[in-house]
């Protein structure tokens, strides 16, 4: 069984917050799990929330936070940031180019989306891709046509849904049709094949890029693998 959720702590999941210079509070990173942060939600990604895996050959961001000096100097403290994964096309391109250029990371983007970021070098890719021995990207179109997931084999196996998976008032996992969906046949489509490429045992949290407000503070879906095989795809699609 996966570890619980850790209880945020003052010194490693809820850094104090700082002051903006117009004098608002700026609130910091938190560890959900251990070696996984979580940043606030980014105004620039319509309030999508990003996350960084910290590794030893070199961290991944998984879309752009806010682009600020508290963030730079979060990312520079946790040791060389290795690549910045995008989920969709709304993750955060203002802050991209300019982290880009600060770090000298990677930027990867599904095939359909690199044209949106003409200003950083990129690497794109088609079905997915490996990213290290026990970290994947998955496209999941759907939400936009280079929709994307990332999963990492930890803690019982994570899913980082981008916006592709959601909760929904109660904190349980689902699918929300929106405004700005780019296809809802093609995003049910790729919910079935997750749902036929893992399972309870390979899949355990789910973590959002976006709505994670609706999470109340847990963080992450627990047990994803379960609430991703109950999930009524015919209901959905009517």
């Amino acid at each position: 069984m996966s570890p619980d959720l850790p209880t945020p702590s003052a010194s490693d999941s809820a850094p104090p917050s700082h002051e903006q210079s117009d004098g608002r509070s700026l609130k910091q990173p938190r560890q959900i799990l251990p070696g996984i942060f979580a940043f606030p939600p980014n105004r620039d990604a319509l309030g999508g929330t990003a996350y960084l895996i910290v590794e030893n050959q070199g961290n991944i961001l998984i879309d752009c936070p806010a682009w600020h000096q508290e963030t730079q100097h979060f990312l520079r403290d946790r040791g060389p940031l290795r690549e910045l994964v995008l989920t969709h096309r709304d993750g955060g391109r203002a802050g991209i180019a300019p982290l880009q250029a600060e770090f000298g990371c990677s930027v990867r983007v599904q095939e359909q989306e690199a044209y949106l970021l003409p200003e950083c070098r990129v690497e794109t890719f088609g079905a997915g891709d490996e990213i290290t021995p026990d970290c994947q990207v998955i496209w999941t179109p759907g939400y936009s046509p280079g929709s994307s997931c990332v999963y990492l084999d930890r803690h019982g196996g994570i899913l980082f849904s981008g916006r592709h998976l959601l909760p929904d008032q109660n904190g349980q996992l689902t699918l929300r049709r929106r405004p700005k969906t780019f296809h809802w046949w093609r995003q049910l489509a790729s919910t079935a094949a997750l749902r036929d490429r893992f399972s309870p045992e390979t899949l355990y949290y789910l973590c959002p890029g976006a709505n994670t407000g609706l999470l109340r503070g847990t963080g992450a879906i627990a047990a994803a693998g379960t609430a991703l095989q109950q999930l009524d795809l015919s209901n959905l699609a009517g």
